[in-house]
């Protein structure tokens, strides 16, 4: 199943995140794909916002994984881009938190395509500024 959303603003990008948040469940994996500065940190506010965390989101860079318990579900947020081999993921018990009882969402999860679960929801998005400095093509799959 593939959906594909057009946003016009921050909000309604949040507000997707939200809403796929709030239909997730419990060993769910999310890739988030898209070019630096296309709105990943802001999807990923909304995201947690629709699994009720009311701590501020930032963006793991440097730690890999940022782990949030006091929504609904346990919330692994990653971000491997600056992984420098695959082999760190298992440094940090990556297997731990795809298969575990919380909700994974990977940011620049396509570098390490070879170890992501058989099944997880990609959300790819994509700016066109012929279309507004605010607009973006958001498309989501069930892999």
């Amino acid at each position: 199943m593939t959906e594909i959303i057009e946003t016009y603003s921050p909000e309604e990008t949040e507000a997707l995140g939200k809403r796929l948040a709030q239909e997730s469940s419990a060993g769910q994996v999310f890739t988030l794909i898209g070019d630096l500065g296309v709105g990943k940190t802001v999807f990923t506010q909304g995201f947690a916002i629709g699994l009720d965390i009311d701590e501020a989101i930032c963006s793991p860079t440097f730690t890999i994984v940022q782990i949030y318990d006091t929504g609904r579900l346990p919330f692994y947020h990653f971000d491997v881009y600056r992984i420098g081999d695959i082999e760190e993921m298992d440094e940090i018990g990556y297997e731990d938190y795809i298969y575990g009882d919380g909700v994974s969402l990977i940011e620049w999860a396509n570098l390490i395509e070879e170890i992501l679960p058989e099944h997880y929801t990609k959300v790819t998005i994509e700016k066109n500024l012929e279309k507004g400095f605010d607009y973006r093509k958001i498309t989501v799959e069930s892999i």
